[in-house]
């Protein structure tokens, strides 16, 4: 058992710690690479698209002074998923946060109207990525120091619609794999869940400021969230503050979904 904390440590510090985080150049991602850099963190940026990571990974050294690596990565593929281990631990020696975070969900005109090819790529891109990386990020974290791993799924998990039905299906299996990782690689590794609902990201540039107005006007707290009201809740699962939480899966919606009972 760790020993107790003195309160007046910085709990969410992540000093000597290497982070990886897919789909890390933008949207929720970017805010939580440069979050755990600025807690002192190494930190990995993955993504499809290599001159955003390292663009990103240029402002990260340049703002916080820490290493920093950028990796093409499609998680979808799981040779690249075994890639990005690979030159991570190449690169580090180790890693203690794996943050899942890399999603799409491309609009259809109707569920009849669902491809193969798009269903498939849902699947591989929200889930079968992130199975393949915490599984083999876990085994490594297991016998070496341990570590915290973050899936980001979404709150059409539990609140699906018609218009991201593949999307959501893929989310909720996220939310699975949570709890199972968190039992099978427990007590060495922490395995738990961001759960967001509608945030201001790059995605939502292409949103009317009606959009923004309507869609914040169904949420109890009446506005959509700013991408920067993510890393609360990172650094919380990142760090030593959450210590005794696993198999967890952390709401941040406004109020706006309700599990099921």
């Amino acid at each position: 058992m760790s020993e107790p904390f003195d309160m007046d440590d910085d709990l969410f510090d992540l000093t000597g710690k290497v982070a990886v985080v897919t789909g890390g150049s933008r949207g929720l991602g970017r805010e939580m690479c440069l979050a755990f850099a600025r807690r002192g963190a190494a930190v990995v940026v993955a993504s499809r698209k290599l001159d955003a990571c390292e663009a990103l990974a240029t402002e990260i050294r340049e703002a916080t002074g820490t290493d920093t690596m950028a990796v093409a990565c499609h998680v979808g593929r799981w040779e690249d998923c075994d890639r990005l281990v690979e030159q991570t631990y190449d690169r580090f020696g180790h890693a203690e946060v794996l943050v899942n975070n890399a999603g799409m969900s491309p609009l259809y005109p109707s569920l009849p109207e669902v491809t193969e090819d798009l269903f498939d790529k849902v699947i591989d891109v929200n889930l079968k990525g992130a199975f393949r990386l915490s599984t083999l990020f876990a085994e490594r974290m297991a016998a070496g120091a341990g570590g915290s791993i973050i899936n980001v799924s979404s709150i059409a998990a539990v609140q699906p619609g018609a218009n991201e039905l593949p999307y959501a299906a893929a989310k909720s299996a996220l939310n699975t794999l949570t709890i199972g990782f968190a039992r099978a690689y427990a007590p060495r590794v922490r395995v738990n869940c961001i759960m967001p609902g509608a945030f201001l990201t790059d995605i939502s540039k292409a949103w009317s400021p009606d959009a923004v107005e309507r869609a914040g006007s169904t949420v109890p707290l009446g506005r959509v969230a700013d991408a920067r009201e993510v890393i609360g809740a990172a650094l919380y699962f990142a760090s030593e503050a959450s210590s005794y939480t696993t198999g967890a899966i952390l709401k941040i919606d406004g109020g706006l979904a309700f599990p099921p009972a």
